[in-house]
């Protein structure tokens, strides 16, 4: 039978076992694809022309230029 105790006798032996790190291995970073049809959240640099353009007409400025890259997308993919 094994002569050392179960449990650390020695307080700063308890402690440095209790703050152990644990030694698992990091999962592996999995890459999140977004569902067609749902927006995300970005940041983007546009020219202060194009901005203008597309506030002029007030709110839903966001969803124009959504409409207006959709519309490149649909004309390039026809192509």
């Amino acid at each position: 039978m094994a002569s050392t105790p179960r449990r650390p006798v020695n307080p700063m032996d308890a402690a440095e076992a209790l703050f152990k790190t644990a030694k698992k291995p990091a999962a592996p970073a999995q890459e999140r694809r977004a569902l067609p049809e749902v927006k995300e959240l970005v940041s983007l640099k546009l020219d202060s022309m194009i901005l203008e353009y597309f506030q002029k007409d007030g709110p839903g400025w966001q969803d124009r230029i959504n409409d207006a890259l959709r519309a490149v997308v649909a004309k390039d993919a026809a192509d």
